[in-house]
């Protein structure tokens, strides 16, 4: 009888273990979620954890498919062009992308990027905060900007060349 319990209760069981491993899977985070702590090797190979960094004040952390590639360069250099303005708002800011340690390091010098680059290799920065993955591997181009340990404002398609004009724009929406 137990046997023939467990046998008509299989399927069913499978049934929900699907239906929860969807609705975990990748669904976006939103404005108001606690910030995902995560943490990786930045550009000089040494460990950074966001969540210390979220305790220092508000932190941008974007996410880009590949180093030193037309659109991530653009994208990188929107922030470069206007790092003064968000240092000046006391935005710490911080790219992620799956390329190794010496990768980030030679694109932040080739661009003279001032902010840090995570090689998120094992991709759990991009697991933490449920970016999608295109081709297996690149991290889909997302921004999420942290306040008081949690999601103040998100792009989940973010811009190349004016996510910085975007991310100013949510900072003054969010002061204003």
């Amino acid at each position: 009888m137990k046997r023939f319990l467990l046998l008509l209760l299989a399927p069913f069981a499978l049934l929900l273990s699907c239906v929860n491993a969807k609705d975990s899977a990748k669904e976006p985070l939103e404005v108001g979620d606690p910030a995902p702590g995560a943490k990786a090797l930045n550009q000089d190979g040494e460990p950074v954890d966001l969540e210390e960094l979220y305790a220092e004040g508000d932190v941008l952390v974007y996410f880009y498919p590949r180093a030193d590639t037309s659109g991530c360069t653009a994208q990188a250099c929107s922030l470069r062009d206007e790092f003064e303005q968000l240092t000046d708002r006391k935005v710490t800011v911080v790219g992620v992308s799956t390329d190794d340690v010496a990768a980030q390091k030679a694109f932040q010098e080739k661009h003279g990027l001032p902010f840090m680059l995570l090689a998120d290799t094992e991709q759990e920065v991009m697991n933490a905060f449920r970016v999608p993955a295109r081709m297996g591997s690149f991290a889909t181009r997302q921004a999420f900007l942290i306040r008081d340990g949690k999601i103040a404002w998100l792009d989940l398609s973010a811009s190349t060349a004016e996510q910085a004009a975007d991310v100013l724009k949510a900072l003054d929406t969010l002061e204003g």
